[in-house]
């Protein structure tokens, strides 16, 4: 009985070594812009995020930098028009624990839109700004 459960024992163990391994894999650190093509913004911690568009005139959205946090964006450009929450795939995976299960957007009508990533369902103050969308257009709602 007792070689029967060494095996087993070393197979458990290996296993969760290979799960926590895959999920602390350091991320790539490229990542461009949809309109230029040029490298995407950075912040002095080198968060990495998205911009998209051109600015409208007189934008908001050029005071912000990626990687700032949800509280900190709305004290410093204001009240979104509209904002909402939605579960990335990430939530699914078992066992995963990074930042990302979670994304809270906000609307500011006539800029565009900001995407936080992290937090979570009690507190999605927390995310970290990676999307920046500006549309001189936007209607204000999801």
């Amino acid at each position: 009985m007792i070689n029967f459960r060494l095996p087993l024992l070393a197979m458990a163990v290996g296993s969760a070594c290979l799960l926590w391994g895959c999920q602390t894999a350091p991320k790539s650190e490229r990542s461009t812009t949809k309109s230029t093509g040029a490298p995407a913004a950075k912040s002095g911690d080198a968060k990495e995020g998205e911009i998209v568009g051109t600015p409208a005139k007189n934008s908001k959205f050029t005071k912000l930098q990626m990687g700032m946090g949800m509280k900190q964006v709305t004290d410093l450009i204001g009240s979104p028009t509209d904002q909402g929450a939605y579960v990335t795939g990430k939530a699914f995976i078992p066992f995963y624990f990074g930042s990302d299960r979670y994304r809270h957007e906000l609307v500011y009508k006539g800029q565009g839109r900001l995407v936080f990533a992290g937090g979570s369902v009690g507190n999605l103050g927390a995310g970290r700004l990676i999307r920046i969308t500006h549309n001189a257009n936007e209607p204000g709602y999801r």
